[in-house]
């Protein structure tokens, strides 16, 4: 029921309530609406994740992106609409715009309360977004080890900066982010309800002096939070000729940032005391004194730099540069290097020859380059197979290790002469054998001598291969779908074709209607659903490309760019590196790809026809014994 005073409309309790009940509605059709669009993608990676044995893994990854984005949601709301409710009881009504015929824009306490609500929401769900982006760091944070190594000047375990101080910077971040809109709206709602005044001279009323000030006392905290970081933060960024804190640094900059944190406390402890008295003088003050103890730390240290330390520098970093090649070297393992001298000097004896003659025997001839090029022009039988790469490795042949060089033939979908959806997705579907020949061997036209050639792949020796099919490789890029009406090219044979029917476990089953729907939303194609060659029974192969596949499953590793292919019980497999590695390790100078350390922690095998990938930590060579998995490349 509404009745109108004047221009005034009042809303009565009965449309009141049933205006309040709209709003979840509306905000659970909001979430639904923005949750439609992933839902394809989110569920069928479920389903994969599920197929390959790793479900637990995206539970995990899942629950902490939720745990984290909820959190930080619920937090963020929280404190925003509290704080901006707080001002609206104080301005309990806004009169926007007006002037000559038109009346102004009243906003009552109501609707202010709602705008507030939706703006708290919008920056809870941003807030959110960006905690649950992290969501890596976060679960490195919770199980976190010590690496048993501590920095030489705070003395702090390496782990703190390799997974603590990234947490803290997140953390540090999202607070100057709420702290400031709180600052900013709060603020202009008190400036637009006259609570706060700039004429002459500053006005502000009791409560929002008192309110404004609270919030100023949060910001000097989080400055000085922001300066304890920035302490830690040195030693795991470049100073001067080293990587980690120089003499300046140590000296100069740490002393002045906890000075600054120091004056950051009392500018918060002279913000809460303004709060409650009549003048700003003391917050003012806090504020200009932070400033300035800030712009003279970075002027001292300037001068330092050019003054003292810069005509002296190799004395002056002598022991910071120690502590730079300490690091780097513990970080890249490279201090449990066994140093040997040689001379160079030393005679060849026949004796040595035979003792080596396993070595001298095997001795690469062939270069990876003009090899892989060989292997196009005399095996690739067809435009549409590639070699993409040559791999070495060693093998018990004839009773005795050789060394050899191994390339995939891989299907190439981009030099398919027709290509339509039905030759990419569900006839062309995987490369077939793979080229093997000893390194060290030419025959007498100058060409590479193949222990392994020809389609279907023939073996001159007794390593044999009896599932030649790669539907997982270095270049499968895109999905296909197997097991369909529609039989699979296999390999050619002079003039003809040899088909196929995929038999392997690997992909996820295209089920019915709704997952057959949900196929064709995640692969933005129609043909999934309305093509009759797909049956429940298919099943989809995605993420097919090694390096792809293995990054989804683990994305916390660092892999290497080049899988390597490995023959064993007759079967394919491909055999992908993968590192622990960290950019934060301190006073460690980074290599390639800012990596500041780096270990060798686990080898990823991949089968080459049903995609089965397990992951083997520590030392490859232990599991070789009890697991036999593929032999690992030397």
């Amino acid at each position: 029921m509404t009745s109108r005073v004047g221009r005034v409309t009042v809303i009565r309790g009965g449309e009141r309530g049933r205006r309040g009940a709209l709003v979840p509605l509306i905000v659970a059709g909001l979430l639904l609406l923005l949750a439609l669009p992933s839902l394809p993608r989110f569920y069928t990676d479920w389903l994969w994740f599920e197929q390959l044995g790793y479900g637990q893994v995206f539970l995990r990854s899942l629950a902490a992106k939720g745990t984290i984005g909820a959190a930080a949601f619920a937090a963020a709301f929280a404190f925003l609409f509290a704080n901006l409710r707080l001002a609206i009881r104080h301005v309990p009504l806004l009169s926007l715009g007006g002037g000559e015929g038109s009346p102004p824009l009243v906003l009552g306490a109501r609707r202010l309360r709602l705008a507030a609500l939706a703006a708290s929401a919008l920056v809870g769900v941003l807030v959110g977004s960006a905690a649950a982006s992290r969501w890596l760091s976060w679960l490195l944070y919770v199980h976190r080890v010590p690496f048993g190594e501590s920095d030489p000047i705070l003395g702090r375990d390496a782990g703190f900066y390799v997974f603590e101080l990234p947490v803290l910077e997140t953390v540090r971040g999202l607070l100057f982010l709420l702290l400031g809109f709180a600052c900013a709206a709060t603020a202009a709602l008190y400036v637009a309800g006259g609570a706060v005044r700039v004429g002459p001279g500053l006005f502000l009323a009791r409560p929002a002096r008192r309110h404004l000030c609270l919030l100023a006392s949060g910001l000097f905290l989080t400055l000085a939070f922001s300066a304890h970081l920035a302490r830690a933060k040195m030693l795991v960024r470049p100073s001067g000729i080293i990587h980690g804190a120089g003499n300046v640094d140590v000296e100069v900059r740490m002393p002045a940032l906890a000075l600054l944190a120091a004056v950051a406390i009392l500018g918060a402890a002279l913000a809460v005391l303004s709060a409650f008295r009549r003048t700003l003088s003391p917050v003012v003050a806090a504020a200009v004194l932070y400033v300035l103890v800030s712009a003279g730390g970075k002027g001292y240290a300037s001068a330092v730099q050019k003054l003292v330390v810069a005509p002296n520098e190799l004395a002056k970093e002598t022991p910071y540069i120690l502590h730079n090649i300490a690091a780097t070297r513990r970080a890249f393992a490279i201090d449990r290097v066994e140093e040997r001298e040689l001379s160079g000097d030393a005679a060849l004896t026949r004796e040595d020859i035979a003792r080596n003659a396993a070595t001298l025997e095997n001795v690469r001839l062939w270069d990876h380059q003009p090899l892989l090029d060989t292997f196009g022009q005399i095996q690739e039988i067809r435009t549409y197979y590639d070699f993409v790469s040559v791999d070495n490795d060693r093998y018990t042949i004839g009773g005795q290790k050789r060394q050899i060089m191994l390339s995939a033939r891989e299907l190439n979908s981009e030099s398919l002469p027709n290509r339509t959806w039905i030759n990419e997705r569900l006839v062309f579907t995987h490369g077939y054998g793979l080229t093997l020949g000893p390194v060290n061997q030419v025959t007498a036209e100058g060409l590479p001598v193949l222990f392994i050639k020809d389609l279907p792949p023939e073996s001159t020796v007794e390593l044999a291969v009896r599932e030649p099919a790669l539907y997982f490789g270095e270049l499968s890029s895109d999905y296909v779908i197997v097991r369909t009406r529609t039989q699979e090219f296999h390999y050619p044979q002079g003039d003809d074709n040899v088909y196929t029917t995929y038999g392997g476990t690997g992909g996820v089953p295209v089920g019915g209607l709704v997952r057959r729907t949900l196929w064709s939303l995640r692969f933005a194609s129609m043909k999934i659903l309305l093509s009759n060659d797909i049956t429940a029974d298919s099943r989809v192969l995605f993420h097919r490309r090694i390096g792809e596949r293995v990054r989804t499953l683990a994305p916390f590793l660092l892999y290497d760019g080049d899988p390597y292919l490995v023959v064993a019980d007759g079967r394919l497999f491909w055999i992908q590196d993968a590192y622990t590695a960290t950019d934060r390790y301190p006073y460690a100078t980074p290599a390639a790809r800012g990596i500041a350390y780096i270990r060798n922690s686990v080898k990823v095998v991949v089968d080459a026809y049903d995609g089965t990938t397990t992951y083997y930590p520590g030392k490859f060579t232990k599991k070789l014994d009890t697991q036999k998995p593929p032999c690992g490349k030397k």
